[in-house]
């Protein structure tokens, strides 16, 4: 039964991982709804990383029988097509299958694009809803380059859609996304050329490893151009090219736009109410309402030192249910989350930043090969390298690694970074052996 007056008492426009708090709220009774005007579960679960993860698949088996040639022989063939084709199997029926799971919890799904009209009134394509309170999860988009030629590029939605894997791809980029997208056109046989804006690829990450990526994938025959300086997009009788630096040209097939993405400001009402927002998103409080206090926002769209990840996204929409069904009055706190890049070898860290803590006399960095460890021998990782952060009382407080089990390896060692635990009760936890966990805690 409604708590208020209202259609609803909660309406979360967007159905993505911001909205992750509905059922919580629908739980407890409040008739609440999601409005979506693409697919529910938003740019991660359809055009991002469960996407991503597919294709990326057998990469790594490929990565894995390339490092144990002389043990595991044959040939891997890639086909893209029949990849692509697998993607759509295991992506395509996860919007339907998310709808179906909130509408049995009590949740209303609306297709259509929601516009603010007042605090408590939304037109969703024509027809009016009210509600007391209003989740704005409207995310990010891809930032489309203002240069000459622009509309002859594509983006990730795009990529994550290709049929047929064009010849010749110029990434322009050098993040998350065109690092990894440069990692799976490169292993699957495009000859791909990365425009990189400055001279630093995976900045947000520790360089050195970032850039003992970047030198395989040069040895692997992928281009980097550094401070590339793209002034335009071409075509000709059918042909494209980039325009970049003092007058240089590169041919290609298939452009992809991978300069950063951007916040979903436009179109929603939000200058009309007067909510305010900036370039790094909406604007707002320790408890993620906007200066009209009976709207919140969460995920991406916000402006917040969380980073634009899903698990942030997560973590600020159930925070928002807590604090609206009033189990919480507190400010938000700011958990420890970690953040990936699935190149191959991948980075991943979590905590104190290796760069931060280089610089300050409060902490101490621990370095270590790990290609010189058994269980990494295993199979044959022959580029792995973890730098462990440690405050002045030795409590584990952030931690960087480069290899095949980054992304593993940092979610073993999240429990220490999080509680602060001490010396005495990391040691008193004994992980399973032999296992990627027990080898990073031994460390500790």
């Amino acid at each position: 039964m409604s708590k208020s007056n209202y259609d609803y008492d909660v309406v979360f426009i967007g159905a993505g991982h911001g909205s992750d708090g509905a059922p919580l709220l629908a739980n407890q009774g409040y008739k609440v709804a999601k409005i979506e005007a693409e697919a529910v579960g938003g740019t991660c679960t359809n055009w991002g990383c469960n996407a991503k993860l597919v294709l990326d698949g057998p990469v790594q088996l490929s990565r894995t029988q390339e490092r144990m040639k002389n043990v595991v022989n044959g040939d891997l063939a890639m086909n893209w097509a029949a990849n692509m084709k697998y993607k759509h199997e295991v992506i395509d029926p996860l919007a339907g299958g998310l709808e179906n799971k909130f509408i049995k919890a009590g949740i209303d799904v609306l297709h259509g694009w929601a516009t603010l009209k007042d605090p408590h009134t939304i037109d969703i394509d024509g027809t009016t809803k009210t509600a007391d309170k209003i989740v704005i999860a409207t995310g990010l988009h891809p930032n489309q380059l203002d240069i000459p030629g622009t509309e002859l590029a594509h983006n990730s939605k795009d990529f994550l859609a290709l049929d047929n894997l064009p010849a010749h791809i110029v990434i322009v980029g050098s993040g998350y996304i065109a690092m990894e997208f440069a990692t799976i056109a490169n292993q699957f046989g495009a000859d791909v050329t990365v425009m990189m804006h400055g001279d630093k690829a995976l900045r947000k990450f520790y360089q050195p490893f970032a850039e003992a990526i970047v030198d395989d994938l040069t040895k692997r025959g992928v281009k980097f151009v550094r401070n590339a300086n793209v002034s335009a997009f071409k075509e000709s009788d059918g042909k494209l090219s980039v325009e970049y630096g003092d007058g240089q040209s590169q041919p290609t097939d298939w452009i992809l736009d991978a300069t950063g993405r951007v916040p979903n400001v436009s179109g929603y009402g939000l200058d009309e109410l007067g909510i305010k927002y900036n370039r790094h998103g909406i604007e707002v409080n320790d408890h993620l309402q906007t200066n009209v206090p009976n709207i919140f926002a969460a995920g991406d769209i916000t402006d917040t030192v969380y980073p634009n990840l899903t698990p942030s996204a997560t973590f600020q929409s159930k925070y928002i249910a807590r604090f609206i069904s009033g189990e919480t009055n507190e400010p938000i706190d700011h958990p420890v989350i970690p953040s990936v890049t699935f190149t191959s070898p991948r980075i991943a860290e979590a905590g104190v930043p290796v760069a931060k803590a280089i610089d300050d006399d409060r902490y101490q960095v621990v370095f270590t090969d790990l290609t010189k460890d058994w269980f990494r021998q295993v199979d044959h990782q022959d580029l792995a390298k973890q730098a462990l952060v440690f405050n002045q009382d030795h409590r584990l407080v952030g931690v960087t690694e480069m290899s095949e089990q980054a992304d593993n390896a940092i979610d073993s060692l999240l429990p220490a970074i999080a509680l602060q635990m001490t010396p005495k009760q990391i040691q008193s936890i004994i992980p399973l052996f032999p296992s990627i966990t027990h080898e990073v805690w031994k460390k500790l």
